[in-house]
C-alpha cells in the first residue's frame, strides 16, 4: 500500500489546517474573554497552554508554508510537527480515557461511545500524518528538496 501523497496536497493541507487551528483558536479566546470574569480568570489559568497551543500550530503553518515552497528546513519543520502532533493526539486520547475510567462507579459510562469518540480523532489524525512523513523522507521528496 503506497501511503506517499504529492507534496503540494501535504504542504496545502497543514499550511491551511494550521491557519484554521489558530483561527479557532484566535477567536475562542477572544469570546472568552468578552464572556466574563471567570472565563478571563479561566484564561489566565491556562495562558501557558495556549501559548504552546498556538506555537505548536505555528509550527504546522511554518512547516506546511516550507513544503509549499520546497524548503529543505520545510521538510524538516513539518515532520517535527507531526510528531508532535501525533504524541498530543496520543496524550490526549489517553487523558480523556482515563477520566472515563475514574467515573463513579454508580453513573452509566458508556464505554462503547467513550473509546470510539477517542478514535474518531485519534485514527484520522495519525493516519494523515503517517502518511506526511512516509512522503516527506521518500526518495521523491529528497529529490525535490535538493534540486
Amino acid at each position: 500500500m503506497d501511503l506517499q501523497l504529492p507534496l503540494p496536497v501535504i504542504g496545502w493541507l497543514f499550511t491551511v489546517a494550521s491557519v484554521l487551528a489558530l483561527a479557532i483558536g484566535a477567536l475562542l479566546i477572544v469570546t472568552m474573554h468578552r464572556s466574563g470574569e471567570l472565563y478571563r480568570r479561566y484564561l489566565a489559568n491556562t495562558v501557558w497552554n495556549d501559548m504552546a497551543l498556538f506555537g505548536i500550530w505555528i509550527l504546522g503553518l511554518v512547516g506546511g508554508i516550507g513544503v509549499l515552497r520546497l524548503r529543505p528546513w520545510g521538510r524538516d519543520v513539518l515532520e517535527l510537527f507531526c510528531w508532535t502532533l501525533i504524541a498530543l493526539t496520543l496524550l490526549s486520547a489517553a487523558q480523556r480515557l482515563y477520566a472515563y475510567k475514574r467515573q463513579p462507579r454508580d453513573e452509566h459510562v458508556n464505554w462503547v461511545g467513550a473509546l470510539s469518540g477517542v478514535l474518531v480523532v485519534l485514527i484520522p489524525v495519525i493516519a494523515v500524518c503517517a502518511a506526511a512523513l512516509v512522503t516527506l523522507r521518500g526518495d521523491a521528496a529528497r529529490a525535490a528538496f535538493a534540486g
